[in-house]
């Protein structure tokens, strides 16, 4: 058709129609609007030689598209014919309106000079499609409408996903918050789901913002093997935890002046590289939650093997005495089976006058004493247990009480001892340790502790005997919770297969899986760091004209730091004037942003 070009032929040229205005080496045409353009031959589509008046002629034209799409059924015809079949003649006008109906694709296929009638069944999907995706579209501009408006409804929640996507840090953008103009960020997003009722104004995105499960595993959990154990169960143990504690790992006993510290014997369920072995790991630790607790380990495990839960326990024995300098010595470890009886502190601390409570003091006074004398920090800083009971938040202090100083001291002697053993018959464990920080002095008052705390080095868990500074011992390891902490399991497992007469694991490979679970610890934490302040700040909300107690621990100019002891939070405000530290004020709640995670106090007064 090209050859038939000329002044007032109708092109296309990209996706829109013009008049040929000359035809030289290049080819001069009219656009709509007026504009003049010249262009090469390639860059155009005759699609009528004309002549033609203006463009604005090019109105919408009537036809019998079907009737000459059912007529051309699999033949194939070109422009102007298919132009006659369904508009009855041959004119700029109709030989656009031709060209988009080809353009379209709906019923017509290929190329001016070679047009096919498309399949009924092509047709017949691809009107489905378009209809579809047309009510689709209608569906969406209507929930755009109710958004802006926040009134949605149920079935809007499936276009919320990129909403709750970017709310849990699961991608750092969405359509809609973009839609509305707001600042992409996961705490925009928290706020658009809360206030349009997509979540509930509690709900707590912290632990899947980190990578968390949100439930215990689910793993086949193997029979208990039949295993010669030393027969303890004549002496008396006591598993002394919070109330309500739900997996109980340790106890005490005292033989004379011997002292034992049983621990519950994972690794007699969890071998090394097992698939329960692998999801410990892949999970470090037990999450615990004001809401709920998500366990490391299958619940199974803990039934079978959680101190005083069954008639008898086997369990991971470690006995030592005390010198006269507070030292440990004699150390044994057994694998053991015990008789187990549980006591919270509360009850415990009642007993403290009785035996074998008063000689355990006595014993654990006298190491707590030999550990400060070596440099170990003691920081009473405020501490709450957060719970979520009923949906009601409950916030109560962990008042220091003589039993469970007595039983933090007899888990402190369990890790040295473990430590020791395993130093001494050099089986590679991950041992816990802590470089010397600079204070000299304990520290007095909640500034000082303040201070204390922040100046203190982080402790570390590595795979070689060195001293930790804040527990004021040459060499520890934390053996005494291998049901809700992955390297307290592997210490297990080394010390087990030591004393089964197995090869334990080279230092290699206890390297590299204590390196895969810290990976994952430090979520961990944050995740219990942050949910624990989700629930304060929901509790402050709830109580609309909270008063209390703050203490300033540092004061930099006119701002302060200041620790609520009732909530064991810290909070900053900016002071009329500078106040001495350790200055009690009263507080009164200003304002709480929770996905924010911060909270506004005043003075009051």
């Amino acid at each position: 058709m090209m050859e038939n070009l000329r002044p007032g032929s109708l092109v296309r040229y990209k996706i829109h129609p013009a008049r040929v205005l000359s035809v030289t080496d290049k080819i001069e045409i009219e656009l709509e609007g007026g504009k003049s353009k010249r262009v090469r031959p390639k860059d155009i589509l005759l699609l009528h030689p004309g002549p033609m008046g203006m463009l604005s002629d090019l109105k919408p034209c009537e036809g019998e598209v079907t009737g000459a799409w059912e007529l051309l059924e699999e033949g194939e015809t070109d422009l102007p014919e298919l132009a006659e079949l369904i508009f009855d003649e041959f004119t700029p006008a109709t030989a656009w309106a031709t060209w988009q109906l080809l353009s379209d694709s709906l019923y017509f296929e290929g190329e001016p000079n070679s047009i096919r009638a498309r399949s009924a069944g092509q047709v017949e999907s691809d009107q489905k499609e378009r209809r579809e995706r047309a009510a689709a579209q209608q569906e969406w501009s209507e929930f755009l409408v109710r958004l802006k408006a926040a009134r949605i409804i149920p079935q809007d929640h499936r276009h919320l996903h990129d909403v709750e996507r970017l709310a849990l840090k699961q991608s750092k953008s969405s359509r809609i918050l973009q839609l509305l103009e707001r600042q992409q960020t996961p705490e925009n997003a928290h706020r658009l789901l809360v206030s349009l009722g997509y979540w509930e104004a509690t709900f707590n995105p912290h632990p899947q913002r980190l990578n968390q499960p949100l439930s215990s595993p689910e793993i086949a959990v193997p029979a208990l093997p039949d295993e010669e154990r030393v027969d303890m169960t004549h002496l008396p143990a006591f598993a002394i935890d919070d109330e309500g504690n739900q997996d109980p790992d340790d106890a005490i006993s005292l033989e004379g002046d011997r002292i034992w510290v049983h621990v519950a014997d994972v690794a007699a369920l969890v071998a090394p590289d097992a698939p329960l072995d692998l999801e410990a790991r892949a999970r470090s630790a037990n999450l615990y939650l004001p809401e709920t607790t998500v366990q490391m380990l299958p619940w199974a495990v803990t039934e079978q093997l959680g101190l005083g839960l069954t008639e008898t326990s086997p369990a991971l024995s470690f006995g030592f005495r005390l010198t006269d300098d507070a030292e440990l010595a004699d150390i044994k470890v057994v694998r053991s089976r015990v008789q187990v009886k549980r006591l919270s502190y509360a009850q415990a601390d009642e007993q403290l006058q009785s035996a074998p409570f008063d000689q355990l003091q006595l014993l654990t006074q006298r190491y707590r004493a030999r550990r400060h004398a070596a440099g170990a920090l003691q920081l009473d800083l405020p501490e709450v247990r957060v719970q979520v009971v009923n949906g009601e938040v409950v916030i109560e202090p962990l008042a220091r009480v003589d039993s469970r100083d007595m039983v933090t001291d007899a888990m402190l002697m369990a890790g040295e001892a473990a430590a020791r053993f395993a130093k001494e018959h050099g089986i590679p464990i991950p041992f816990a340790t802590q470089a010397a920080s600079e204070i000299t002095a304990p520290p007095d008052g909640l500034a000082a502790m303040h201070a204390c705390r922040r100046s203190l080095r982080p402790s570390q868990t590595v795979c070689r005997p060195d001293a930790h500074a804040g527990l004021g011992l040459e060499v520890y390891c934390r053996a005494t919770s291998p049901l809700r902490r992955y390297a307290d399991l592997v210490v297990h497992q080394q010390l087990t297969a030591h004393l089964s007469g197995r090869a334990p694991l080279p230092l290699k490979m206890v390297t590299e899986r204590i390196g895969a679970a810290s990976a994952v610890s430090g979520s961990v934490r944050k995740a219990e760091r942050f949910s624990n302040l989700h629930w304060k700040l929901i509790h402050l909300q709830r109580s609309c004209k909270w008063r209390g107690e703050g203490v300033v621990v540092e004061m930099q100019d006119r701002r302060a730091t200041i620790i609520i002891p009732a909530l064991a939070m810290e909070t900053k405000l900016r002071l009329p004037e500078p106040v001495a530290l350790d200055s009690a004020l009263t507080l009164e709640l200003s304002e709480v942003d929770l996905p924010d995670l911060t909270a506004r106090f005043r003075v009051f007064g």
